[in-house]
């Protein structure tokens, strides 16, 4: 049987994926409006990745259980980035990011069991829809921020009366977001029972 390489082209868009979590990082906490445009062009490009790296593992061949397990470990470094960033910014309420970060961790705690008892488990469909839904709601958040920042300091057209139908809209997707991310949670820990059921105690 062909041995497929742990550090294969697939494997490193994967890694790539949370390294760019932190470069977005820094460019969006970086002042100006340039750097808040790149901070939504890096998410962009990270966000890609994930639609990419899979598509190149199903297609040459590259599918390793290493691939399966940092794949949605990577997905959730560069969401939890975005959203603990905005928290700090004082963009979007952070209990709900408490929410989405408990649902993260129970999810990658199954895993961890399941990894110890030789079985790794791949992120489902729900999962994936799921990290769609967050992407959507992170770009929303960031165009927001790239509006106000030109606005304020390169076109000069912001209005504070503006801060308000953005926060709606906002906290409106952040609810959605964190409605569908708890769902999906519940939906795979009930899904993958037989994990933490059968897990030896002592």
């Amino acid at each position: 049987m062909k041995k497929t390489n742990v550090f294969n082209l697939a494997n490193q868009l994967t890694i790539s994926r949370m390294i760019l979590a932190f470069v977005f990082m820094a460019f969006l906490f970086a002042h100006g409006f340039t750097a808040k445009v790149m901070a939504l062009c890096v998410f962009i490009l990270a966000s890609f990745t994930d639609a990419v790296d899979g598509f190149i593992a199903k297609k040459a061949g590259m599918v390793t259980d290493f691939g399966k397990l940092i794949d949605p470990i990577a997905d959730k470094v560069l969401v939890l980035a975005a959203f603990i960033s905005f928290v700090e910014m004082g963009i979007v309420p952070a209990w709900m990011v408490v929410i989405i970060i408990f649902r993260e961790v129970a999810v990658t705690g199954l895993r961890v069991l399941a990894l110890a008892k030789n079985k790794v488990i791949a992120a489902d469909g729900g999962g994936k829809h799921k990290m769609i839904t967050q992407v959507v709601t992170i770009v929303a958040i960031l165009i927001f921020i790239i509006f106000r920042e030109g606005g304020r300091t390169v076109f000069a057209f912001w209005d504070e009366r503006h801060v308000g139908i953005f926060q709606d809209a906002i906290f409106a997707l952040m609810a959605l977001t964190t409605v569908l991310t708890l769902v999906s949670g519940v939906n795979y820990l009930v899904k993958n029972k037989e994990v933490y059921f059968n897990a030896k105690t002592g």
